[in-house]
């Protein structure tokens, strides 16, 4: 599969560019999870060549109540994860931002809590001390998008089609205190977003739908990373998206978005599409 996987990856670098869907790689021939995260080490490093800069990651699928909704062959029951490039990742100011929808394949959108590392967490660091390592957290709207049609695709597809990510709106961080850092797990397993579209409330959701608590995301990536040792560890100064809330909407030009969380103190964003 290495010797495919850059053949792979410009393909899918390539249906982004020009907004086009492609076939799920895996309705061709038995893609393992393995082989897609070569394909996305191969994405990683064309997009570096071509000067982007790799400044965090991005979690997908860490949201168990939705494990059961994605996948054709089999659900999708393990988080994935890939890269995030600064040309995808904005600061909203004012908590409103307008974002365009050009290029984007059949968008949808996700509210998250994003963090960045402040230090560099030792390989075997228990989530106590991972989260000693946090510098911020941050209300973050993610658009992700499909080139795979109807949303159709096994939890590899995913990964090989750079995460299904399309663009990260942060807004504005709060500096996590050592005393928030010690019941952050807590906090944030019992706090919840709702989501809402031109005024209506169409969702709601609780940190605890991510793996018992995002801090519990970005602990299970820290492992996992540990056995992938094609890709860096992580590192002080990256920024970790860590999955949607709710279920990820379609979203269309000419809506706009609304979050507010309860139990945290981050405010809700408004995300204006055009």
């Amino acid at each position: 599969m290495s010797l495919l996987a850059e053949q792979h990856a410009y393909t899918f670098l390539e249906a982004r560019a020009r907004t086009q869907h492609v076939n799920p790689l895996s309705w061709q021939f038995e893609l393992s999870i393995a082989d897609a995260y070569d394909i996305a080490k191969a994405s990683d490093t064309i997009r570096a060549a071509e000067g982007e800069v790799r400044i965090g990651r991005k979690l997908g699928f860490t949201n168990r109540k939705l494990w059961t909704k994605y996948g054709e062959k089999a659900a999708i029951r393990e988080p994935i994860w890939s890269s995030l490039f600064d040309s995808t990742v904005r600061y909203v100011e004012d908590n409103h931002a307008y974002q365009s929808l050009t290029g984007a394949l059949q968008p949808r959108i996700e509210p998250e809590v994003v963090f960045k590392l402040g230090r560099t967490p030792a390989a075997d660091a228990c989530i106590e001390e991972l989260a000693d390592c946090l510098e911020w957290m941050a209300h973050g709207v993610e658009i992700v998008v499909s080139p795979y049609p109807d949303w159709k695709f096994e939890a590899a597809d995913a990964i090989a089609a750079l995460g299904l990510h399309g663009t990260l709106l942060i807004g504005e961080p709060r500096i996590l205190s050592s005393a928030s850092r010690q019941h952050l797990a807590e906090l944030l397993a019992n706090a919840s977003v709702s989501l809402s579209c031109d005024g209506t409330l169409l969702s709601a959701g609780y940190g605890s739908n991510v793996l018992d608590s995002p801090l519990h995301a970005i602990w299970h990536l820290h492992g996992l990373l540990q056995k992938q040792p094609q890709f860096p560890p992580l590192q002080a100064g990256e920024i970790i998206t860590t999955g949607t809330w709710t279920d990820a909407y379609p979203v269309q030009s000419g809506q706009t978005w609304g979050t507010a969380f309860s139990g945290i103190p981050l405010p809700g964003l408004s995300v204006s599409f055009a």
